[in-house]
């Protein structure tokens, strides 16, 4: 289909346009920037007054499938991802089954292809079963079309195979995604301080991602692995990225919306929504994290996003699941960090768009040169959206099955700027808000 977006705010943070015009899409490509000529458009999208920027890149978002079908469908998350201009996402290994055998990841690729909302990118798991015991067939997997291993939220206790993990992994340049996390200091439900010792809650200290961290830095040191890691949550670890980085060893990280904007505070009388992992932490720590973010010690924004069931979180704190929806408000909370630290669009399109690409890097394949980004040429994945819009965080607002939140609008009493009018993927329209919505 050949589409004309006219009249937008154009915005690329990878090559800094921020301008106002056209962008022609046709097979699938952005064919020109500007005012195309001789363009004969299908489908005219009026963009005037809104912003047309890439669309957006989410480095953790769980689709519950296969195996947890009643918390979210992959037809469901990825209909969220487009209503949140989330047009790639990558997907970690904790289904049931496991993403350890490449027959369960061509399944779900294929799937994915299937319903045209959003370009998925498996991890695989790094140990088989996620057990930390023995190492999965990551040559086959990757041929499968993994872009990386992790062991999700199940820490490798044994630190000789990790260290055999990093080492198979580098001599064969893949990437292995770990969050820090201690497995003997992780167990608790929020995090210590103040708050968890007043609400009786077992804390989960910072130096459980320190130490992790610590490990993994020293067996990067022998290894020469390349690491992503996953969701940094204290000011403390932020500094061990930051000097390892320094350094110049082979580290990217995230972080996610929830530390991003949350503190353990936010708990209030044990609200379950807040159930999260890991858990949100001080406000020195959140306001860190917001730092390293805008100067890029933390490459990328992440959603997060894992839909639970009302069973699972309508239950005392300490029981209830960890986890929160998510995709549907990356942009959102993505602009108001932004804001609130008194950058622009830009900056903030960057955290969720070239940031992430840049750590998926040569994962992408032949979308490497492009993803992310608005380039004549290149892959036609937009988000255009209205930054001046207002919207409250509603069960019914939401198109992910996952309907809890921390920023819903019933606890948290606040609207969030910012509303997605269109999403494109590969030339194809995968969302498009009703004329109600948009008003």
């Amino acid at each position: 289909m050949k589409i004309l977006i006219k009249n937008g705010r154009l915005i690329d943070p990878a090559s800094g346009l921020d301008r106002i015009g056209d962008l022609a899409i046709a097979n699938g490509r952005i064919v020109a920037l500007g005012e195309p000529t001789e363009f004969a458009a299908e489908r005219i999208i009026d963009a005037s007054g809104l912003i047309v920027a890439p669309g957006l890149v989410d480095l953790a978002a769980r689709l519950r499938e296969p195996g947890h079908e009643h918390e979210g469908m992959l037809e469901s998350e990825l209909a969220a991802a487009a209503a949140g201009g989330v047009t790639s996402l990558v997907c970690p290994p904790d289904t049931d089954p496991v993403l350890d055998e490449p027959g369960l990841v061509e399944m779900l690729k294929f799937r994915a292809r299937k319903l045209s909302r959003c370009r998925l990118f498996p991890l695989g798991a790094l140990t088989k079963n996620l057990s930390g015991d023995s190492l999965t067939e990551m040559a086959e997997l990757t041929e499968a079309g993994c872009i990386g291993f992790s062991q999700a939220e199940s820490p490798i206790r044994d630190t000789l195979v990790l260290q055999r993990a990093l080492m198979y992994a580098a001599t064969y340049g893949y990437t292995v995604w770990l969050r820090p996390q201690d497995a003997w200091l992780s167990g608790g439900v929020a995090a210590s301080g103040a708050v968890a010792t007043r609400l009786g809650l077992s804390g989960v200290p910072v130096m459980a991602e320190t130490v992790a961290l610590h490990t993994i830095f020293e067996l990067m040191r022998s290894t020469g692995a390349r690491v992503h890691l996953c969701r940094i949550s204290s000011a403390a670890g932020v500094e061990l990225v930051r000097a390892a980085k320094r350094e110049g060893l082979a580290v990217t990280a995230d972080v996610s919306i929830n530390s991003l904007h949350l503190t353990d505070v936010d708990i209030g009388y044990f609200n379950p929504a807040l159930r999260l992992t890991p858990p949100v932490r001080q406000g020195r720590d959140r306001d860190a994290l917001r730092l390293a973010l805008a100067d890029g010690t933390l490459d990328a924004l992440v959603s997060d996003h894992m839909p639970v069931g009302a069973d699972e979180k309508n239950v005392p704190f300490a029981e209830a699941t960890p986890g929160a929806t998510g995709l549907e408000l990356l942009l959102s909370l993505a602009l108001r960090w932004a804001r609130d630290q008194g950058l622009g669009e830009l900056e903030a399109l960057r955290a969720v768009t070239a940031g992430p690409v840049a750590v998926l890097g040569h994962a992408l394949g032949s979308l490497s040169a492009s993803a992310g980004r608005l380039v004549q040429g290149g892959v036609a994945d937009v988000c255009v959206f209205d930054a001046n819009a207002h919207w409250a965080v509603t069960p019914e607002a939401l198109s992910s099955q996952g309907k809890h939140t921390p920023f819903a609008f019933e606890t948290s009493g606040f609207e969030l700027p910012a509303r997605v009018r269109a999403t494109v993927v590969a030339g194809h329209i995968a969302f498009e808000a009703s004329p109600a919505a948009a008003r």
